[in-house]
């Protein structure tokens, strides 16, 4: 069966439309990370040697406004934004708490003041997850680094999902923080923390499958992938023993175009009983909002 078209689509990863100075701006945390040129000196977008006709918002009158008609547009009901992103991030928030799920940047470099902060997003400003970045905080910190634990215990308590970037990243700073095998323990001990992982877990793809089949609390999100680009493994699993653990993200309008990723979604493999639990039902069960 084709994609269908009647589905409220939940995105896991969107931004607001920013204008180009405020692209570049938004990535200055990772500068001290940099050693090449390029990166520190020429790249507006620190992956964008990997992304080709990044979106480019100049000239926006409402951000809010805007993102709510491409959603529409679309047919994307709700959207996962950073709330620290921006302000119009936390107004899209404040104003239409139907259509957008807030999420809370968390760095586990400041011991107690990490797990305060996070407290101050879920309590303050809405937040219903949380996400974070290994290898590009300032310094690293592996998945599994002691750093992380007091975060971790507050996740729990708090009862929401972490989005977690895995993988390779693609801006140039090293991988080992986040090698997809340093969630086995951090499942092992908590095993009531829920972890989405992000950006595409390659090249460990086979062993995230494995991991998504060893612990209940693991799933997958398609951020920073072109549909066509999608991991054949992460395709294989959905259709098979993981429909329940593969959830829709898009990159919007950080690296992709929903253009490009709704004129590909269509192609993409999955099995007719896939499709509504990848575009909606996983994430909502995830988060606790089932319909």
């Amino acid at each position: 069966m084709p994609m269908p078209s009647d589905i409220g689509i939940v995105d896991l990863m969107m931004g607001m439309p920013s204008p180009r100075e405020e692209l570049a701006r938004k990535y200055d945390f990772l500068k001290a990370n940099f050693k090449d040129t390029e990166s520190r000196e020429e790249f507006e977008f620190p992956a964008e040697y990997m992304f080709k006709d990044v979106p480019r918002y100049d000239d926006v009158d409402d951000p809010v406004e805007f993102l709510l008609a491409e959603m529409d547009r679309f047919g994307i009901e709700r959207s996962v934004i950073n709330v620290a992103e921006k302000e119009d991030a936390q107004r899209a928030l404040r104003e239409h708490p139907d259509r957008f799920l807030g999420s809370v940047y968390v760095s586990p470099t400041n011991g107690m003041e990490s797990v305060r902060h996070l407290e101050r997003g879920v309590h303050e400003q809405g937040a219903t997850s949380a996400q974070t970045f290994p290898a590009g905080l300032t310094p690293p910190v592996p998945i599994d680094d002691k750093r992380f634990y007091p975060v971790y215990a507050k996740l729990v308590e708090l009862d929401i999902p972490l989005f977690m970037t895995v993988g390779v990243p693609g801006p140039r700073i090293p991988f080992s923080p986040q090698d997809a095998a340093r969630l086995d323990e951090v499942c092992w001990f908590f095993p009531e923390l829920k972890i989405i992982m992000r950006h595409g877990a390659e090249p460990w793809t086979e062993l995230a499958v494995k991991l998504m089949l060893k612990w209940p609390n693991l799933y997958y999100s398609t951020s920073a992938f072109a549909p066509k680009h999608y991991p054949a493994d992460i395709i294989d699993y959905a259709n098979t023993r993981g429909a329940d653990k593969i959830m829709y993200a898009g990159y919007y309008p950080a690296g992709l175009s929903l253009d490009r990723i709704f004129a590909e979604l269509p192609n993409v493999g999955f099995r007719d009983h896939v499709w509504p639990k990848f575009l909606r039902e996983n994430a909502l069960r995830v988060f606790g909002l089932d319909d």
